[in-house]
């Protein structure tokens, strides 16, 4: 029985005859592996997600955890899967195989933790964090801190977490006000408030560390304004001994859990720093050390976030992956209606599935998630590339790439395999809407991923007002040449040709509609619709992504496995036709600088 978390045919095509992993074992770093190595990972973990992940999805969701005053408790199958993610060796998959690790490629290690994300995105939360986590003091701490808090994280005995909002504060970090007063013996003692953390408290690991941003005082003890003056924090819930055994408890209490729409079975948290219930060493203030240098906190955590963004990127395509293959399913199963040139009431109904309208909106979330789980692969690929490549040209290049792509990677599919949940609820009729089928649940863990990590509206501005000028528009003209390249493939294959001449117009439009919105003068008039860029520009680059994917089908559709391929390039095919002529619309009103919404007054609304 085919999955309902994602089809292994499509990690196959993407993987193997796509992006071509399998050349990566030519690269010392990846040399032991082979495609049977890599088979062997992804297996493991459609077989952890399939029978310990998704089997408490609905259950966790329906009995959220919930906070006694003193503990945490959460349903007893989340810790059973997490212990078997840990036993299997996945927390350092992407790691050294001197950590421990399988020394996998990123995309390969993302392929396979895809399958997480699909099965029970909830659960998945704790250990994807603390890899986060852990990659981050990897590259920012010193030995002793990767030693004490990242190798124990990576063995799955530590969980992690990230710290940045604050209950005044947001998306707005630099008016957190988290102070971190330094210490004689080189620490620090922190005191303040940070909310929404994911995995903030538990008993499912014998400690938690927390990432901290916080602002160190001058010396006149006030905090740096701004995001200057922020740094990071390791911040462990108890403290640990030199030895790596666990001394006192730190100085960080739940104040409350959050009770959000979806992600149920992940706590979320409203932390407190220096509350003082704990004192630990009999002093106020929660212990931490810095990580990197003072002053570079949201240099260091960005690490972090801009894994965690191309994560949850992934995160939503595969909510709207399974949300899509249990659609598909139900259309094929359900009986309803006859065509329109039925004329005997008392013939059999059709399976919805073979009703227009319904082949519609499965072919359009078709078109949405295997569109975004290519992009964010694609992704992923690229940080192989940057790690791994022939020459430092190549490295720079896929850093480069993967800079002006990480806003559309995490922003396209939050609001698009959205889209597709919405859509398998509609397919599923008034079912659809009932806690007894599925699709309502995976709607409503999607809706956080538009918000997660930045919102739509921060990562426009980051698009428009920082990546597609950077270094003089270095990024921009390189994933220009990129897709140019492939629409020079694919102009001469005649099935092909009306793709390649769309996406070029596009594409050329783009550049010059950029150009234009910087011939002002008036910032605010240039990103007054960086959203709209950001759509636009998501939508040019997924066109991109698809007319890939066609270049391949079209050479193996007469091959075996045909109706594979003719799937691909009827997707295809839908996206341009139905998704990619929207962007004229867009272009015309970010060239013209259409100022309605910025010129818009409180008192009006």
């Amino acid at each position: 029985m085919q999955s309902k978390i994602i089809p292994r045919r499509e990690l196959e095509f993407l993987l193997y005859e796509w992006l071509n992993v399998t050349a990566l074992n030519q690269r010392e770093r990846y040399a032991e592996h082979s495609r049977e190595t890599f088979d062997a990972a992804l297996d493991t973990c459609e077989q952890i997600a399939t029978d310990l992940f998704a089997t408490h999805n609905k259950k966790s969701d329906q009995n959220e955890p919930h906070f006694d005053g003193q503990t945490v408790h959460i349903i007893e199958e989340v810790g059973v899967a997490l212990r078997a993610f840990r036993d299997a060796g996945l927390m350092a998959a992407g790691q050294d195989f001197e950590l421990g690790g399988m020394q996998l490629p990123c995309v390969v290690e993302k392929a396979g933790f895809a399958y997480f994300t699909g099965a029970n995105a909830a659960t998945a939360a704790y250990p994807f964090l603390t890899i986060g986590n852990a990659n981050t003091l990897m590259k920012c701490g010193t030995p002793e801190q990767i030693d004490l808090y990242a190798k124990p994280m990576l063995e799955g005995r530590y969980f992690g977490t990230m710290c940045l909002s604050e209950p005044q504060a947001g998306s707005s970090l630099s008016d957190i006000v988290t102070r971190a007063e330094p210490q004689a013996d080189g620490s620090y003692r922190l005191t303040g408030n940070k909310m929404w953390i994911s995995a903030g408290e538990h008993e499912l690991s014998e400690n938690i560390v927390h990432l901290v941003l916080a602002k160190v005082p001058d010396e006149n003890g006030k905090l740096i304004p701004g995001v200057k003056g922020i740094s990071l924090f390791i911040v462990p819930k108890f403290l640990v001994h030199a030895d790596g055994s666990l001394g006192e408890r730190n100085d960080v209490v739940l104040a409350g859990l959050n009770h959000k729409m979806g992600y149920r079975g992940t706590t979320n948290c409203l932390l407190n720093f220096g509350e003082g219930k704990f004192q630990p060493e009999g002093k106020a203030g929660a212990v931490g050390y810095l990580v990197g240098s003072l002053h570079k906190g949201l240099a260091n955590m960005f690490h972090m976030m801009n894994e965690a963004r191309i994560g949850v990127g992934l995160g939503a395509v595969m909510l709207g992956y399974t949300g899509y293959l249990h659609a598909l399913d139900y259309a094929r199963n359900r009986p309803q209606g006859r065509s329109a040139l039925a004329r005997d009431p008392s013939s059999p109904q059709l399976p919805i599935i073979q009703h227009t309208d319904v082949k519609r909106m499965l072919l359009a979330q078709k078109s949405y998630v295997e569109g975004g789980l290519a992009l964010n692969l694609y992704c992923a690929r690229l940080v192989d590339e940057e790690r791994s490549g022939s020459d430092a040209q190549a490295r720079a290049d896929a850093l480069l790439l993967l800079d002006i792509l990480t806003p559309v990677a995490k922003s396209w599919p939050s609001q698009w395999c959205l889209e597709a949940n919405n859509l398998a609820i509609q397919v599923h009729g008034g079912y659809g809407y009932t806690r007894e089928y599925n699709v309502e649940q995976f709607y409503r863990d999607n809706r956080l991923n538009p918000i997660h990590e930045g919102t739509h509206g921060i990562q426009g501005l980051d698009l428009l007002g920082r990546k597609v000028i950077m270094q003089e528009g270095a990024a921009m003209r390189l994933l220009a040449g990129e897709i140019q390249q492939t629409i020079n493939r694919a102009a001469p294959q005649e099935a092909l040709t009306s793709y390649a001449q769309a996406l070029s117009a596009v594409l050329q439009r783009m550049a010059y509609v950029t150009q234009r919105m910087y011939g002002s003068d008036d910032v605010n008039l240039i990103l007054a619709n960086a959203s709209i860029y950001l759509e636009a520009f998501g939508h040019m680059v997924v066109a991109w992504i698809w007319l890939e994917q066609a270049l391949l089908a079209i050479d193996k559709e007469a091959q075996h496995n045909a109706d594979f391929y003719a799937g691909k390039l009827q997707a295809c095919k839908y996206f341009y036709h139905y998704e990619l002529p929207k962007v004229h619309a867009q272009l015309d009103l970010l060239a013209n600088l259409d100022a309605t919404t910025l010129e818009m007054q409180d008192a009006w609304f």
